[in-house]
């Protein structure tokens, strides 16, 4: 890298919607921005979260010189616990409500004492290696949130991810549009934004929607109210409250994850409530349904989450019945449509009243749409944009969107970065030169990183055609069949109801096997991958279907 350079690297989040981490360099000094997970895809087959791929720093601990958090959602603070110790453990910066779930977090990993975090104020400058860094307040689902100016030896970047302009918030704290165009005179070098809502025409809605939203439901609900959403959405869980205590309801956390959270909120002072009004869940049954409001995890149809218990009539302390209102106040992640269609089914069929949808208007995003992009950037004029969080479509959109409206005059000043892209800047520079390793590494129960690409390539095999399994003896000194074949089948074909295929599979291995010279010393290896050959071969000749085949070859 030229020392006069400075290098940005997104080692997730770019081209995609979640585990948001980014790499800015100059010289011998790095400091990362943000460090979240990504929840699976449907064919990530057994994979709990995706990590960023940390493969370009693991030579370069030595020149990281923090970790500056935006916000305490989970795709931007969810893989510290699991990555900090091969980053070297640098010290964390953050705002108070940031630090505070991040430390839960590490608590649970047994890393609290381990890792140094810096509270950050707004407006504050300090100073990270040889970047001045300021933070500035951002509207978004979660308080606290904020953007980064970082000035470098190279020129100014911008950092401003999950955004909107909401002029009435929850907590009463807007976007600073006067620190967003005081630093657009100052002519930033490199924009690094959101783009997620680019799709989206006009403003992003109000959190105050919300709330009407709220009310109404509170108004004319007939016995109790479940609301469904984040455990992380703190500004959500504030209105629930709100218009419970309007109404006259107590109110219930149900979740570990939304008690944990609530709990931490409420110590820093970014949950308020009367002292009365949250309960325990023993305490409910003093009183009347009317007069209870419960807030739950399970938006997205999490299997053991609280409101898909509560939907298959496993949740210890509130079983659904007629007269009950369920409001899930999330829009479902791409992937988990159908979990939470099910739990909406569950619902409907235990007679609860479910409210959820964009009609409902339960549910507003926290990322700036199409009026909002352009309004940043007409104050902001980068010399150089860098969209993310979205995909490879949501960055061309937003492409066309600033070229447009001559935020940069020509297209390529629109970088279009996709995990592992470098890019560099200078004053009248700024370019992709090259392209870091990244890929998914996941985390599989307590495991990080063991389960790789080629082992979910095998779960996905496995859900489609299932498995057939092959035993063998074999002699040792002769190589002639002495026992079997047996074939066992899990998830291919039923074996009481297939047994001509199965007596042809078994056919067809002794005849691969008696084809065999037995002058020739006995190679098991060579064996097996002649069962597993003959065998993958005539089943989808037979069948149209490629289960995995493992044969088994017992030498006696």
């Amino acid at each position: 890298m030229a020392k006069q350079r400075l290098r940005v690297i997104p080692l997730g989040g770019a081209g995609e919607v979640g585990r948001n981490m980014w790499v800015v360099e100059y010289g011998d000094d790095i400091v990362i921005l943000d460090c979240g997970v990504m929840f699976p895809d449907a064919d990530m087959l057994g994979v709990d979260l995706v990590l960023p791929d940390i493969t370009y720093l693991r030579e370069k601990t030595d020149h990281i010189r923090g970790i500056l958090l935006t916000h305490g959602h989970e795709d931007h603070i969810g893989a510290v616990p699991h990555l900090i110790a091969d980053l070297g453990f640098p010290p964390i910066y953050g705002t108070k409500l940031t630090l505070g779930l991040l430390g839960n977090r590490l608590r649970e990993h047994r890393l609290h004492d381990k890792v140094t975090t810096v509270q950050i104020n707004e407006r504050v400058p300090f100073q990270v290696g040889q970047f001045n860094v300021e933070a500035f307040h951002i509207a978004h689902s979660i308080p606290d949130a904020v953007g980064f100016a970082i000035t470098t030896p190279a020129g100014l970047l911008v950092y401003l991810t999950d955004w909107k302009l909401d002029h009435t918030p929850v907590d009463g704290r807007p976007t600073d549009l006067e620190k967003i165009a005081e630093l657009g005179n100052r002519k930033p070098l490199v924009l690094v934004t959101d783009c997620v809502r680019v799709e989206s025409k006009g403003y992003t809605p109000s959190e105050a929607t919300v709330g009407e939203a709220f009310d109404n439901i509170f108004a004319t609900a007939p016995g109790r109210i479940i609301v469904a959403t984040f455990a992380s959405n703190i500004s959500r869980v504030q209105q629930v409250i709100d218009s419970a205590e309007a109404y006259g309801r107590k109110v219930m956390l149900a979740g570990r994850s939304m008690e944990t959270n609530a709990r931490i909120a409420f110590e820093l002072g970014y949950l308020r409530a009367d002292e009365s009004t949250i309960i325990r869940p023993h305490e409910m049954s003093a009183y009347p349904d009317e007069e209870i409001a419960i807030v739950c995890t399970g938006s997205q149809g999490e299997p053991m989450s609280a409101l898909n218990r509560m939907a298959n009539r496993d949740y210890p302390n509130v079983k659904i019945k007629p007269g009950d209102t369920v409001v899930l106040s999330a829009t479902p992640i791409p992937g988990n449509e159908v979990s939470v269609n099910k739990v909406i089914n569950n619902l409907f069929k235990l007679g609860a009243d479910v409210i959820y949808g964009p009609e409902a208007r339960v549910h507003v995003s926290g990322h700036a749409a199409q009026e909002e992009l352009k309004l940043v950037l007409a104050l902001l004029r980068p010399s150089y944009i860098v969209p993310f969080h979205g995909d490879y479509r949501h960055l061309m959109l937003y492409r066309k969107l600033a070229t447009t409206i001559g935020a940069v005059p020509d297209s390529e000043r629109v970088l279009l970065a996709e995990g592992g892209t470098i890019m560099e800047f200078s004053p009248g520079f700024g370019k992709i030169t090259g392209k870091a390793p990244v890929g998914y590494i996941y985390v599989d129960g307590t495991t990080v990183g063991d389960v790789g690409n080629v082992v979910v390539r095998d779960r996905q095999l496995l859900a489609k055609d299932g498995m057939l399994i092959v035993v063998v003896s074999i002699d040792s000194a002769t190589g002639q069949l002495v026992a079997g074949p047996d074939v066992v089948s899990r998830g291919f074909v039923y074996m009481r109801q297939s047994q001509d295929l199965i007596e042809a599979t078994k056919e067809t291995v002794r005849a691969a096997l008696a084809n065999r010279n037995g002058s020739n010393p006995v190679d098991a290896a060579y064996i097996n991958r002649k069962i597993r050959d003959v065998v993958s071969e005539f089943l989808y000749r037979e069948t149209r279907r490629r289960p995995m085949v493992l044969p088994m070859v017992m030498e006696v």
